[in-house]
C-alpha cells in the first residue's frame, strides 16, 4: 500500500467527522437565514461547528499530504468514502434502525469505489503540466457549473410553488461538491510548494486561491446542510466531488487513466453502481432519522 492511501483515509476520517459535526450545528439555523452570510454568523456561535471546522482543518492537513504523494484521481475518490464512515458512525449509534439493504448499500459503495480505482489505474501527472490557461479554464466551468446548481435550487415548480428542502439541499450540495473538486486541484498544486518552505508556500499563487475557493465552497456546504435532510446533500457531495477532482488532474495536471473502450465501459457501470450505492446508503433510515431528528424541514 502506498503512503498517499492512508493519508486519503486519515482525511476521510476527518471530513467525515466534520460533516457530522457541521450537519447537526447547521440544521436548526432559521429558515430566514438560508443563503446568507448570516448563517455563518450563527454557525460561528455553535460550539459543534468550531468542531466540525477543526475536524475539516486537520482533514485538509492530511488531504494536502497525500496529494503530495499520489494523483488527484487516487486520493480524491478515497476521500469521497467518507459517507461509509459517517454511516458506520450513525448505524453504531442506533444500531436497531439498520436494514441488510443498508449494509448491501455500503458494501456497493466500497466494491465500486475500489474497483473503479483498479481499473482507471491512474497514474502519472505533474505539477508542470499544470498551465495558467488551463487553470483558468477549468476556474471558469466550475464556477459556472456551480452558480448554475445555485440557481437551480432555487427554481419555483408547478404553480410557482416553492422549491422542496430536498431539492434545495441537492443542488446546494453539488455546488459544494463542484467548488470542493476544484479545491482539490488548488491542494495538490499547494503541495508541490510545501517542499520548498513559507516564501515559495505565500509568494505563489495557489494559497490565496485556495483561501477564496475553501471560503466559497465552507459557505456552500453550510447552507446545503441547513436547506434540507442528509439524503438530498449527501449523494452530490460524495460523487461530484472526486469526478470533478479527476476530471482536473487529467486536464490540468496530465494524470493517466485507463481509456480503452472496454475500460471505459467497465468504468461506466462501475459509477453507475457507485451511484446507485451512494442513493441507497444516503437514504438509510439512521440517516434519516439522524437528519430529520435534527430540525423541522420547513420551507
Amino acid at each position: 500500500m502506498t503512503i498517499e492511501i492512508p493519508l486519503a483515509l486519515a482525511a476521510s476520517l476527518f471530513t467525515a467527522s466534520a460533516s457530522i459535526l457541521m450537519r447537526a450545528a447547521a440544521a436548526p439555523a432559521p429558515g430566514e437565514l438560508r443563503f446568507s452570510w448570516r448563517l455563518i454568523v450563527f454557525l460561528v456561535r455553535r460550539r459543534l461547528w468550531l468542531y466540525g471546522v477543526l475536524s475539516m482543518i486537520a482533514g485538509f492537513l492530511f488531504q494536502v499530504s497525500a496529494l503530495h504523494f499520489g494523483e488527484l484521481a487516487v486520493v480524491q475518490p478515497v476521500i469521497a468514502s467518507e459517507l461509509l464512515l459517517v454511516f458506520a458512525y450513525l448505524a453504531l449509534r442506533d444500531r436497531a434502525r439498520v436494514r441488510g439493504r443498508d449494509w448491501t448499500a455500503a458494501a456497493g459503495v466500497a466494491a465500486s469505489l475500489g474497483g473503479l480505482l483498479y481499473v482507471a489505474d491512474p497514474s502519472g501527472g505533474s505539477s508542470a503540466d499544470a498551465a495558467a490557461a488551463r487553470w483558468l479554464e477549468a476556474a471558469g466551468a466550475v464556477a459556472l457549473a456551480a452558480v448554475v446548481a445555485v440557481a437551480l435550487s432555487s427554481v419555483r415548480g408547478r404553480r410557482g410553488r416553492e422549491p422542496t428542502p430536498a431539492r434545495k439541499a441537492a443542488f446546494l450540495g453539488i455546488s459544494a461538491a463542484l467548488t470542493w473538486g476544484f479545491v482539490a486541484a488548488v491542494v495538490k498544486e499547494l503541495s508541490a510548494d510545501l517542499p520548498e518552505g513559507p516564501a515559495a508556500v505565500f509568494g505563489s499563487w495557489p494559497v490565496y486561491v485556495l483561501v477564496v475557493s475553501g471560503t466559497v465552497a465552507m459557505f456552500l456546504v453550510s447552507n446545503a446542510f441547513q436547506a434540507g435532510p442528509l439524503a438530498a446533500a449527501q449523494p452530490g457531495l460524495t460523487i461530484v466531488d472526486p469526478l470533478v477532482a479527476s476530471l482536473l488532474g487529467v486536464t490540468i495536471f496530465g494524470e493517466h487513466v485507463r481509456s480503452g473502450v472496454g475500460a471505459l465501459c467497465v468504468e461506466a457501470l462501475l459509477l453507475a453502481a457507485l451511484v446507485g450505492s451512494v442513493v441507497l446508503l444516503s437514504r438509510s433510515p439512521v440517516v434519516d432519522v439522524d437528519d430529520s431528528g435534527a430540525r423541522p424541514h420547513g420551507p
